[in-house]
C-alpha cells in the first residue's frame, strides 16, 4: 500500500510536469496535494514497517518530535491545499471570465507559499507545546506513530491552557478551512443550478467531482481519528482510524483523480507509452 501511495502520488506529478496542457492552476494545486499525500505517507509507514520487521516499537525522544512535526506539516498542508482547490473551482465556475486574470501564477504561488507556512506555523506550535513534557521516558503512546493528540495529553501545562489551544488550532486549521469549503461549494452548487441545459450542469460539476471526493474522504477520516480517538473506549480503534487517514486516503486519491478526469488519463497514457520501450524486429522493411 505504501509504494502504491508513493508510486501513484509520483505518476500524477509526472504526468503533469510531462504535459503543456495540464499547466494550469487546478493541476498546479493537484501536483502540491500529491507532494503533501507522499510526506504525509512518508512520515509514518515506513518507520512502521521497520519496527513490524525488527519486532521493535521503541522510538527516541528527537524522532518522536521529528515525526511528529512532519506529520503536522504534511497533514496541515493536505487540509490547506483543498481548501485553496475549493476556491479555485469556485472562480473557475462562477467567474469563467475573470479565472485567468484571477488565478494567475503569482496569486498561484502565493497561495501553496500561505499553506506552507501555515503548516510550518502550526507544526511549531505544537512543538512549544509537547516540549513543556519534563520526562519523556518509558511512555506508550497507543498509535503506529507519534500521534500530536496523543502527545498534547502528556504535556504539563494547565488543563485551561491546554484546551485553549486545542480549540485555537481547531477553529485555524479546522474550523476555517472547512467553512472556506462550504462556502465555496455552495456557491458553486448555486450557480451550477442556474445552469439551463442538464450537459451544462454535468459538465461544470464534473470539473469539481473528484476534488469533492477527495475533500469528503479526507474529512470524513479525519473526522473518525477525531472521534475514535475521544469517544471509543477501544484505543485499537484509534490506531486503525490513523491507518486509514495516514494510508489509504492518500492511496486513493491518485486513483480517484486518474479514474475521474480524462485529461489526467490521457496525461498518464502517454507519459506511459514514452517510457515504455517499444520492442523492435530488426531485419524486416
Amino acid at each position: 500500500m505504501y509504494l502504491v501511495t508513493v508510486l501513484g502520488n509520483l505518476l500524477i506529478i509526472l504526468a503533469v510536469r510531462s504535459d503543456s496542457h495540464l499547466h494550469t492552476p487546478m493541476y498546479f494545486f493537484l501536483c502540491n496535494l500529491s507532494l503533501a499525500d507522499m510526506g504525509l505517507t512518508s512520515t509514518t509507514v515506513p518507520k512502521a514497517i521497520v519496527d513490524v520487521y525488527t519486532h521493535s516499537t521503541v522510538i527516541s525522544y528527537v524522532g518522536c518530535l521529528a515525526q511528529m512535526s512532519l506529520f503536522i506539516i504534511y497533514g496541515c498542508m493536505d487540509d490547506l491545499i483543498l481548501t485553496v482547490m475549493a476556491y479555485d473551482r469556485f472562480v473557475a465556475i462562477c467567474h469563467p471570465l475573470h479565472y485567468q486574470v484571477i488565478m494567475n501564477p503569482h496569486r498561484c504561488g502565493f497561495l501553496v507559499s500561505v499553506t506552507v507556512v501555515g503548516s510550518l506555523l502550526d507544526s511549531l506550535l505544537h512543538n512549544l507545546m509537547v516540549l513543556q513534557v519534563t520526562c519523556f521516558k518509558d511512555v506508550e503512546i497507543s498509535n503506529f506513530f507519534c500521534d500530536p493528540s496523543q502527545l498534547l495529553n502528556l504535556t504539563c501545562l494547565d488543563t485551561i491552557i491546554h484546551d485553549i489551544f486545542v480549540y485555537f488550532i481547531g477553529v485555524v486549521y479546522a474550523f476555517l478551512p472547512m467553512s472556506a469549503l462550504f462556502f465555496s461549494y455552495y456557491k458553486i452548487i448555486s450557480s451550477i443550478l442556474r445552469v439551463p441545459s442538464p450537459g451544462g450542469k454535468y459538465k461544470a460539476f464534473s470539473t469539481c467531482g473528484s476534488h469533492l471526493t477527495v475533500v469528503c474522504l479526507f474529512y470524513g477520516t479525519g473526522l473518525g481519528v477525531y472521534l475514535s480517538s475521544n469517544f471509543s473506549l477501544s484505543l485499537g480503534e484509534g490506531a486503525w482510524a490513523s491507518v486509514v487517514y495516514t494510508l489509504v486516503t492518500p492511496m486513493l486519491n491518485p486513483f480517484i483523480y486518474s479514474l475521474r478526469n480524462r485529461d489526467i488519463k490521457g496525461a498518464i497514457s502517454r507519459l506511459l507509452s514514452n517510457t515504455v520501450p517499444v520492442p523492435c524486429i530488426w531485419g524486416t522493411s
